[in-house]
C-alpha cells in the first residue's frame, strides 16, 4: 500500500510530502497502481516550477516507470523539451514518442493539486518489444493496454 492510501484523508499533509520532496530533488515521480482492467502508470511533478511539461508513462510497472521518468526529468531540467512527434530512446529504456497530454488536469491529479490548471504535460508513448505503438495493429503491451492520453502526430 502507498502513503496516500495508508493516509486516508490526509490530502494536505501528502501535498506538504510532495512539496519536500520536489525542495529536495527538483521533482517527484507519483505511481498510480493498475489493476485488473486498467494498467500501471507514473508521473512527474514538480517540473511545472521550472517551466517545464510534467512527464507521463503508462502501462509500465511502477519501478521501471520511476526509474525512466527520474532520469528523463534530469535530463530535461537541463535541456529542451521533448517536441511533439519527437521519437528517441530513452536512456536504458525503450524508444518513446513524445505526445501532448490533451487534458493534464484529468489525469495528473497531484499536480494539479500543487499548480492548478497551469500544468502542461507531455506523455512519453513507449513501443512495444517490437517496435509497434499502441496504435499499430500488433501492439503487445501490459494488461489494459497502454492508453495514449492525446493525439500522436
Amino acid at each position: 500500500m502507498c502513503w496516500k492510501c495508508d493516509n486516508k484523508g490526509s490530502t494536505a499533509a501528502y501535498l506538504e510530502l510532495v512539496r519536500g520532496k520536489i525542495h529536495d530533488y527538483g521533482w517527484y515521480v507519483q505511481g498510480v497502481e493498475g489493476d485488473r482492467v486498467h494498467p500501471p502508470w507514473a508521473y512527474t511533478v514538480g517540473l511545472t516550477e521550472h517551466s517545464r511539461p510534467e512527464l507521463v508513462l503508462t502501462g509500465m510497472p511502477l519501478d521501471p516507470a520511476a526509474d525512466l521518468l527520474g532520469a528523463e526529468a534530469a535530463y530535461q531540467l537541463f535541456f529542451n523539451d521533448p517536441i511533439a512527434g519527437q521519437r528517441f530512446r530513452l536512456r536504458d529504456g525503450p524508444l518513446v514518442e513524445a505526445v501532448p497530454v490533451a487534458d493534464p488536469a484529468a489525469h495528473l491529479n497531484t499536480a494539479t493539486a500543487l499548480y492548478g490548471t497551469t500544468v502542461s504535460a507531455v506523455q512519453l508513448v513507449h513501443a512495444d518489444e517490437r517496435g509497434h505503438w499502441p496504435w499499430e495493429p500488433g501492439y503487445r503491451g501490459v494488461r489494459g493496454g497502454q492508453p495514449v492520453l492525446g493525439p500522436h502526430t
